[in-house]
């Protein structure tokens, strides 16, 4: 399952074999000082949504890069994480990195901690 890290001045997106795969993506890395919000999404399934790279099942499971005219997102949801953490960023490859968890609370309260 993907973990949502603080690793020096970057936040890391660290994914598992599997994801990487069906992700069709590595490792994602991106500076602190992008980050804008950090904020728990209910129902994160919902907001995914553009022309995909990586896998989705609608309405149950996104995992790549989704991309619309509006915004670009990094997304981890599995059909057995009804909530996620929200990563919202400027001036970076993503607007937004939605990643599924089971405790997405306690992952935002540690992020802000360390922004």
């Amino acid at each position: 399952m993907a973990t949502l890290e603080i690793d020096g001045l970057e936040l890391v997106v660290r994914l598992g074999t599997l994801e990487k795969v069906v992700a069709v993506h590595d490792d994602v890395r991106v500076a602190l000082k992008c980050v804008t919000s950090v904020e728990v999404l209910e129902h994160p399934i919902k907001e995914i949504h553009g022309l995909r790279i990586g896998t989705g099942i609608p309405g149950s499971v996104a995992i790549g890069t989704f991309t619309s005219r509006a915004e670009t997102i990094f997304a981890i949801i599995h059909h057995h994480t009804p909530s996620a953490v929200q990563v919202r960023l400027a001036e970076a490859p993503f607007d937004r990195i939605i990643i599924g968890c089971p405790d997405p609370a306690s992952v935002v309260t540690s992020l802000r901690g360390a922004l």
